[in-house]
């Protein structure tokens, strides 16, 4: 019973935040909590709900300062010459673009830590994501399978969670699985091209300037009637030009089309500040994927890093790129833990840019809201964890998933192993999984002679699929600074993220790895 409760809670908390009916925080709450009380143990959801939160509370100091940290680092300039360089290849291609976002993501990677890489990736892909009318669930969704790929580093988590359950050494399950997490990495810069091409069919290729945007709105003192004038200049695939300038007065009626040569065509209506058209017959509309993405209006403008902004730093920027490398070496060392690391960096970092008192307030100030929206999740999380847990229902979905395995495919337990990781790192935390599951499947590998650290391997497999679970705090600093639904983000990635993840194991099979 416990086993189809615990499957049930899990479908219907994503087809409900899939659906919209309820928000990611609210679902980790009370649908748990529901089914804590079906099961019969209503009496103990306090117990487990604070045994959740005590396991978590370290991951969500960590993102809280981490968030101040790269933050601050963002805002004094730290990653710029970084991002210029990234721009620089991308231009105004939505297919360089998309690649480009795959290649930042998969560079800062390296640091071992998702809410990083997210954090950095958005903040300079975002303004041109919006800036070109992109969809940024393609943004969100390779930045996280470009990650999950890159989380199977030994100092990234999962491989010495694997290492440490089998008693084997990281380095001899790690080095050998290098061919393979490099196919892994082929195929996401192959999907982020793919996805690229699409991008560019539906849009067009622009310059930056081309791609200007102005946006005019005339209030009278009332407030109840108006002129809101929008402009836009498209440069299409063909080489065709196309300028629309819509006016509308009062709640916004009125519309005005304009044509250009070479087949584009812009029609902007002014009471929704919308604009739509074709590019040589692609429509310049819409997500794909059948995503159904709304931009909303450029109220915050095309700010991005802002290379001219108040908050730069540029005489501290060695300073302040000596710290973050001795941070970022300390955090892999595993000299202190990583909650105290981020948390001394941070205040180091603001009382060293920011001196003044009233300067720091308004850094913490700018990053509060992702700094709240991240750990209220990470507590929401602790919710659902903790009911799955103390229930008992993840430990009986994992024993009847284990046991519903053929005796016939004892002897190739490692490809079975790597293709559960999928659903069961993606339905469980990597703490569960790894210490829960994973030395049970070793133990039934073992019995038909397969070697514990091929299991390990294997158990890395689902790592791409991983990264996109709502149980993982870091794909909130994602969805939220790229101002994208989770619903949208899940229906989106899951599919190219488990292509990816079958991918790895493919390629390690071949390679004799697994």
């Amino acid at each position: 019973m416990l086993t189809i409760l615990g499957f049930v809670m899990i479908a219907t908390f994503l087809v409900l935040i899939m659906m919209k009916k309820m928000s990611p925080i609210a679902a980790l709450v009370l649908i748990p909590a529901l089914f804590c009380v079906i099961v019969g143990q209503g009496a103990q959801l306090g117990d487990y709900v604070i045994k959740g939160v005590g396991d978590l509370a370290p991951t969500a100091a960590m993102l809280m300062f981490a968030i101040v940290y790269f933050g601050v680092m963002i805002d004094v300039g730290l990653f710029d010459p970084i991002v210029r360089g990234i721009l620089r290849f991308c231009k105004a291609d939505p297919m360089r673009i998309v690649v480009g976002t795959a290649v930042l993501a998969s560079i800062v990677s390296l640091d071992g830590d998702g809410s990083t890489t997210f954090m950095i990736t958005v903040s300079a892909m975002y303004p041109l994501y919006k800036r070109l009318g992109m969809s940024r669930v393609v943004m969100t969704g390779v930045a996280a399978t470009a990650n999950g790929v890159m989380n199977t580093l030994p100092w990234g988590g999962p491989t010495a969670r694997a290492a440490t359950a089998l008693k084997v050494d990281a380095g001899d399950v790690f080095v050998p699985m290098i061919p393979a997490l490099a196919v892994g990495l082929l195929c996401v810069l192959i999907l982020a091209y793919v996805l690229g091409l699409r991008e560019r069919k539906r849009l067009g290729v622009l310059t930056l300037d081309e791609a200007l945007k102005t946006d005019t709105v005339t209030e009278t003192p009332d407030g109840t009637s108006g002129t809101r004038t929008e402009q836009l200049l498209v440069k299409t695939g063909g080489g065709g030009n196309g300028t629309s300038t819509s006016t509308g007065a009062g709640s916004g009626s009125g519309s005005g089309t304009g044509t250009g040569t070479g087949g584009a065509s812009v029609t902007g209506t002014a009471g929704g500040a919308s604009a739509t058209g074709t590019a040589d017959g692609a429509p310049a509309t819409g997500t794909p994927g059948g995503t159904d993405e709304t931009d909303e209006a450029d109220d915050d403008g095309f700010q991005g890093l802002d290379p001219q902004r108040a908050t730069l730093r540029p005489k501290l920027y060695w300073f302040n790129a000596g710290l973050t490398a001795v941070l970022l070496t300390t955090m892999i060392m595993q000299l202190m833990p990583i909650p105290v690391l981020f948390l001394l960096g941070a205040a180091l970092a603001l009382t060293v840019n920011y001196p003044n008192m009233a300067e720091q307030k308004a850094r913490i100030a700018a990053h509060a809201d992702n700094v709240l929206n991240v750990s209220g999740m990470v507590f929401a999380a602790a919710v659902f964890t903790g009911v799955l847990t103390g229930t008992g229902m993840v430990q009986n979905m994992a024993d009847w998933l284990v046991s519903a395995i053929p005796d016939g495919m004892g002897p190739h337990m490692a490809i079975v192993t790597g293709v559960l990781s999928l659903p069961l790192t993606y339905f469980m935390s990597n703490d569960g999984f790894y210490f829960g599951v994973l030395p049970v499947l070793a133990e039934a590998g073992a019995a038909h002679g397969v070697s514990p650290l091929e299991i390990a391997r294997a158990s890395l497999v689902g790592q791409p699929l991983h990264m996109s679970s709502p149980l993982v705090p870091a794909v909130y600093v994602l969805v939220g600074m790229a101002k994208v639904e989770f619903g949208d983000h899940t229906r989106f990635t899951v599919k190219w993220a488990a292509l990816t993840a079958l991918v790895v194991l493919a390629a390690g099979v071949v390679f004799g790895i697994i």
